[in-house]
C-alpha cells in the first residue's frame, strides 16, 4: 500500500491520523516539524505527504518549497492540512506546489477522497 509523510507538529493530531490511516491500509511515517518534513521526503521517498500548514519555525508552504524545488521529490504530490478554512489558505498552498488542500479537524472520508485521487493522478503521470 502507499507510503504517505505525515508532516504534523500536534501529537495528538500526528498520532489520531496515524492510526486512521493505518486502518486504511496505508503506511505512515512521521516527521514532526517542517525541516524534519523536508529530511523525510528525500529518505522515506514517500508516496503523498499530507503537510501541516502551521508548523512554527519553518511552516508548511515553506517545507513544501523546498520539497518541490529538489528534482528528487518534485513530483510527490502535497495536500496542504490547515485549521483555517480562508481562500488566501487554499490560493498560497496552490502557490507553493500543494496538490490539494484540506482543513482540520480532518473528516477522514473527504481526506481519503483527496488521497486517492492524488495518488491516482500521480500514478498516471508516472506511466506517461
Amino acid at each position: 500500500m502507499a507510503k504517505i509523510l505525515l508532516v504534523e507538529d500536534n501529537e495528538m493530531n500526528r498520532d489520531m491520523l496515524t492510526r486512521r490511516l493505518q486502518r486504511q491500509g496505508f503506511v505512515v511515517v512521521c516527521a514532526c516539524d517542517g525541516a524534519e518534513g523536508v529530511a523525510m521526503a528525500t529518505s522515506e521517498m514517500p508516496d503523498l505527504i499530507l503537510m501541516d500548514v502551521a508548523l512554527g519555525e519553518m511552516d508548511g508552504w515553506e517545507a513544501t518549497t523546498l520539497i518541490k524545488a529538489d528534482p528528487a521529490t518534485t513530483a510527490i504530490p502535497i495536500i496542504a492540512l490547515t485549521a483555517h478554512a480562508l481562500a488566501s489558505d487554499r490560493d498560497r498552498s496552490v502557490e507553493v506546489g500543494c496538490s490539494d488542500f484540506d482543513t482540520k479537524p480532518v473528516d477522514l472520508q473527504r481526506l481519503l477522497g483527496k488521497i486517492r485521487g492524488c495518488l491516482s493522478a500521480a500514478a498516471q503521470v508516472a506511466v506517461v
